[in-house]
């Protein structure tokens, strides 16, 4: 494997010298230049194993070079032979502390240099092999976390299906109010493991309507008052279904089921929370389900209009709904009528 060897000196005889020593380590191509700034600028733009700079030259001392050497992307491990007189142990204190990481003393020992140089080369060799180790240690472990979160995904997926096969609901509203869910939170500026995490926990904010019996989970008509208070505790079924669990997916499903059916305004259900009091997602998943919910045909209702379900919304802004989830939602429309188009029922 060729190495590459930055030396910098403002004297050319020092330039040859130095230059020729490194031909001898075997593998190794010199690059030599008088002036640091032309140097700095080369090194900016090319891969570096080892640089050997002069502290006296004129246009910038070895200090500076160092300083800003080390300031260049990827120069900050690369490894740093300054040469120095005998009295200027000062000079070595303070490119210690800038970096540097061996010296040679004028006149330079051509033994001394060679095995210092080819020692530093071995190190610098040995470290690049580490870094790629690491690496690829990161991408594999990064496969693997796929692979769990892709098990654990499909594992809630079938877990919120269980719940589809007692409630009229497809599993395509399940994917567009997770999607919707998603696009509201990139509107807030979330960041996007939160999106992803959102994503992937929404559709389980109903899974507690395992709890609720066929003849009020499937009433074809309106709920009476005590029907209806019934319905309610699948906000706390599905909260004490998937609580206590290791999941962080499990645990953030867990709040939304509980808070989805909270209202803006301390109208909603179970607790009455108000405004803020609220988990940010629940307040997403609030918007992203009654939007899907309104626009999509149940064996007891019809779908409503796009127009009048954004209606709704608008006028349950500071009421049913957080005003700046519902801004998001309709800031991205043409992303809603994407995922609509895309996940069909």
């Amino acid at each position: 494997m060729i190495q590459h060897v930055l030396i910098v000196d403002d004297t050319e005889v020092n330039l040859v010298l130095f230059g020729a020593l490194v031909k001898k380590l075997g593998n190794c191509v010199e690059h030599v230049f008088s002036q640091p700034l032309k140097a700095l600028e080369w090194a900016a733009e090319n891969d570096i194993d080892l640089v050997i700079v002069d502290y006296m030259m004129p246009e910038m001392d070895g200090l500076q070079f160092i300083n800003h050497f080390r300031a260049l992307a990827g120069c900050e491990t690369v490894p740093l032979l300054m040469i120095t007189a005998n009295d200027q142990k000062q000079v070595r204190y303070r490119a210690l502390d800038s970096g540097a990481n061996d010296f040679l003393t004028k006149p330079v020992d051509k033994v001394e240099f060679l095995a210092r140089a080819k020692n530093m080369l071995v190190v610098n060799e040995a470290n690049k092999h580490l870094a790629q180790r690491a690496t690829w240690l990161s991408e594999e472990v990064r496969k693997a976390t796929a692979e769990i979160v892709a098990r654990e995904r499909d594992t809630v997926i079938r877990l919120c299906r269980a719940a589809e096969y007692r409630d009229p609901e497809t599993g395509a509203h399940i994917l567009r109010m997770a999607h919707f869910s998603k696009l509201i939170a990139a509107g807030l500026g979330m960041p996007l493991a939160q999106q992803e995490l959102l994503l992937e926990a929404a559709p389980m904010h109903d899974i507690g309507k395992v709890g609720i019996s066929d003849n009020i989970l499937l009433k074809p008509g309106r709920l009476d008052e005590a029907e209806f208070n019934v319905m309610k505790q699948h906000a706390q079924f599905g909260y004490e279904l998937l609580k206590g669990s290791s999941s962080l997916v499990l645990q953030t499903g867990a709040d939304i089921a509980l808070g989805h059916h909270e209202k803006f305004d301390g109208s909603g259900y179970p607790s009455g929370l108000k405004g803020e009091e609220i988990p940010i997602f629940s307040r997403i998943v609030a918007v992203a389900d009654v939007f899907d919910a309104l626009t999509s045909e149940r064996p007891y209702k019809k779908a409503w209009t796009l127009e009048a379900a954004v209606e709704f919304l608008v006028a349950g802004s500071g009421q049913h709904f957080d005003p700046q989830c519902v801004n998001a939602f309709l800031s991205a429309w043409e992303q809603v009528l994407e995922i609509r188009d895309h996940y069909q029922g």
